[in-house]
This record gives structure tokens, sequence and C-alpha cells, in this order.
């Protein structure tokens, strides 16, 4: 009998010399035992008889299947990655074809079982900030169901390539310093950070995406299982939020449209429409047919704020939240933008805000309206009623927040990484300051570059406070 002892579990390239030299002395499946770094043996190794290797050639498809299934925590993986081989090389060529099979099968179900634990691992890992000797780090805890960090480490340092992070699990522990990759042995949970600074901007962004309307709580443990929920802070949020789910539901039924308004034929407001005030000119929006995008928008989002106002924002387009509620700025995307508004010292009640595009453009995915970017001829149409708001309010800035806005207001498309936080005079009217849309800011792959974002996008919103006396309250 052969006894065979795999010092590091997961290495293709470990098993492959194994595996190479049983070919060799031609051993059967039925005479090789299997065992681990932390197995205990009493008999101890007994390696096959040291001869020639021939070379030989295996599928390229069970080349990846036995790097995945290496990292699978059953026992007996080593013996049935060695018997599907035997079978490969001596009865049948095309085995790895026939799912009918049932090692074959069961080989498939643990690839199965390693993607859906490596796809977990990345949606489901939460970074802490903490501090050390050298600045800032990102730290996260994760509890995998197999053996995959080195599998998926890749994948977190393409994605988090400029931040110093470390991931701590029970199996051991990966550490980046923006240049080199260091694997360390498993540690206990208590070692992993509790909480930081940014958890409850987080919770309070998790709360406004959430939307009673569409609970499904079977789906919700099916693509969020329970035995995450205890490492993951917006857990604790959900018994709560499903608790008021319905009375939520039920008032929002209440308080929007009964179905979307169907198109009868695009057309132009009427002569009459010249209006006097921006209250009668917020009236005749919600009638409007200057294009598609009304037939299937719950509403018309027209803009808001003081009729006299300095100084206009001016963003892309209502989103999910601010079709259904029918006011602008009031997703995820308008707290960061309240938020830094604030921190750029300028007085919220005292600005106008609105949008290039009065209707929300979006794709149905399932339940869901995912955001879609209006066109040029969407925007051109819209316009129409930008240029009566700014009529109307005669404001000494205007602000482009993104590149929609941007063309929206200039006719032309411009490129918002050139002109970002710098004020031109177009056309006679009033002057524009450029800067990016805060929906790019939730967009960002990692909390550094949100961070760093986020901090010009301040300084862009600043400008606004130089210009104009908008800091403080309105008297």
């Amino acid at each position: 009998m052969i006894r065979l002892r795999m010092k590091d579990e997961t290495s293709l390239e470990e098993f492959r010399d194994h595996v190479r030299g049983l070919i060799a002395a031609k051993i059967k499946p039925r005479d090789v035992t299997w065992s681990g770094p932390g197995d205990a043996d009493l008999f101890g190794d007994a390696p096959p008889p040291d001869v020639k290797v021939p070379k030989f050639t295996v599928p390229g498809a069970y080349v990846d299947l036995a790097r995945s299934v290496l990292c699978h925590r059953d026992p007996e993986r080593f013996a049935h990655l060695y018997e599907l081989l035997w079978r490969l090389l001596n009865e049948d060529r095309m085995l790895l074809a026939i799912f009918t099979d049932p090692l074959v099968y069961k080989l498939k179900q643990m690839e199965k079982a390693i993607r859906r634990d490596r796809h977990k691992m990345t949606a489901f890992v939460r970074f802490r900030s903490v501090e050390d000797n050298d600045g800032e780090r990102f730290v996260a805890w994760f509890e995998p169901q197999h053996l995959i960090l080195n599998n998926v480490s890749s994948f977190f340092v393409k994605r988090f390539a400029n931040m110093r992070w470390t991931i701590l699990t029970p199996d051991g522990t990966l550490d980046w310093d923006r240049s080199k990759l260091t694997f360390g042995p498993g540690v206990p949970k208590s070692q992993a950070p509790s909480e930081d600074a940014l958890e409850e901007w987080w919770l309070s962004y998790y709360r406004s995406t959430f939307n009673p309307a569409r609970v499904n709580p079977t789906m919700m443990r099916s693509e969020m299982p329970v035995r995450y929920w205890k490492n993951l802070p917006e857990a604790a949020l959900i018994p709560g939020m499903l608790a008021q789910a319905e009375e939520r539901a039920k008032a929002m039924i209440q308080a929007m449209p009964t179905a979307p308004r169907k198109a009868t034929g695009f057309t132009l407001p009427p002569s009459t429409a010249t209006a006097g005030s921006l209250a009668a000119l917020k009236e005749q929006a919600q009638t409007c047919q200057r294009c598609p995008l009304f037939c299937n928008a719950t509403q018309t989002v027209f803009g808001e704020g003081p009729d006299n106002s300095p100084v206009v924002f001016v963003g892309e387009q209502p989103g999910d939240q601010e079709d259904l509620a029918g006011q602008p700025f009031v997703g995820p995307a308008g707290q960061v933008f309240n938020k830094a508004a604030l921190e750029a010292g300028i007085d919220r009640d005292r600005a106008y805000v609105t949008n290039a595009v009065k209707h929300f453009k979006f794709e149905p995915r399932g339940k869901r309206r995912i955001h879609k970017r209006p066109n040029n001829n969407e925007v051109e149409h819209c316009r129409w009623w930008l240029d009566r708001e700014l009529n109307l309010i005669k404001p000494k800035l205007v602000v482009a927040l993104g590149g929609t806005a941007a063309r929206a207001l200039t006719g032309k498309d411009v490129k918002i990484t050139e002109l970002r936080g710098k004020t031109i005079d177009y056309r006679g009217g009033p002057s524009i300051l450029f800067t990016v849309h805060p929906s790019y800011l939730l967009r960002l792959p990692d909390e550094q570059s949100k961070r760093t974002e986020y901090a010009k996008f301040v300084h862009d919103l600043s400008q606004v406070t130089k210009l104009l006396p908008l800091a403080g309250k309105a008297a």
C-alpha cells in the first residue's frame, strides 16, 4: 500500500509531482491512501518506488478542475482526483464530458462549491480602518467554508492594489503592502477590529438602498446566507428592516401613481407653456411628453430650492428613489452630495438642485430598476425645461455635476477630467463650475479611492463659497 502526505494540501504542483510518480509506477487508485499535513497516520508515509516518469498529457479541463477541487475540505478529494486521472489515462479520454458518471458528478459539485465560496468571500469581506506604524491599514475578518485563501488572493490584490490591507481567516492570513503579498498562519476572530469611523456611513448607505417593496427573504438568504451574517455589520439592520417592510411598502404605494403613464405620441409643450414662476413651470412639467422617457418613469422629478438662489446644481437624472419620491437628490448619491456640500460650507437651503433630465431612465433587471445613462437626444429634449429653470432663477453660478449635466449646459460633450474644478463663462449666461457627479464616488472599488475622490469633490464644491456668499444659514 502506498501512503502519501500532502504538505501543502492546496498545491497543484505538489499533487502533480505525487501523481506523476504513481502513474510511472502503475499504482492503481485502490492501492493509495492520502493524507493532509495535519492528519495522523499510524504507519507513516510510504512513497511509490523511484522509477523514471514517462511523458503523458491530460486534458486542460482536468488541470482546472484539480486546481479548484484541491481547495475543498473533503479529505477524499486527493483520492477522487487521482482516480479520475487514472481513468482518463487508462479508460476514456472523454470521461470529463460524461456528467452522469458518479465520480465526475461528485468532483464537478465540489468545483461548484469552491466557485460559490470564492464568490461569497469577494462579496462579503468588510474592511475596517486601523492605524499602525506605517499609517492607515484596512483589516477584514472572514470565515471561508473551504481552503480558498490562496485561490482568491489575486482578486483582492488586483481590486485593492493601492490599499494596505490584511485579510484574517481561521485558515491563514493575507497581507498586502501595495507591492508584496504575504501569507501567514490562521488567527482567531478576536484579533480582528470590531468597527471603525466609516461604519456608520456604510450603514446609512445600506439603509437608504433598502427597498421594502422588493423584499424577498428567501432570495436574500440565498444570496447572503445566514452563516455570514455575524461578520457583516449591515446584517444587524436586516431584521428590523424586514419587520417594517410591509408598512413602508404600503406607504410607498399610497404615495406614488398607480401606474406609469403610457405614450400617446411625443408632443412639445403648448404655446402657453411659458411660465412666470417655478411653481407654474413645475406644474407644466408633470405632463411633459417631449421624449419617450415619460412612458415608464413614475413621474416627472423637477428641481427644488429657492427661486432666487445664486447657485444651481445640475445633476444627470433622477434615480430609483427620486422617481418614487418625486424629489431630486434624495437617494444615496444625493446623500453624498448633501454631506459634501455641508463640509464645503454651502448652505443647502439656499441652493437650487435639479437634473439635466427630469425622468428616470432605467433598465429592468428582475425586480430591480437599474440606472441607464440618458442619450444625447433625450438630454437635448429635456434641455427645454432646464433653460427655463435657469431663466426664471437667474443664478450667478451653475455647477455641472458630471458629463451629462455639462452637455445640457454647454450643448456639447466635454471631458470632466479636464475641466473639473474650473469655472468658465459660457454664452453670456451664468458661470459654470464643473465637477463629478456624486454617484461616481459610490462606484469606486475601494475605500482609499473613495476617501481621496470625496476630498477632491468637497474641494470642488468649496469653490462655490469662494465665488458666492453661501456659507451659514439663510436669515
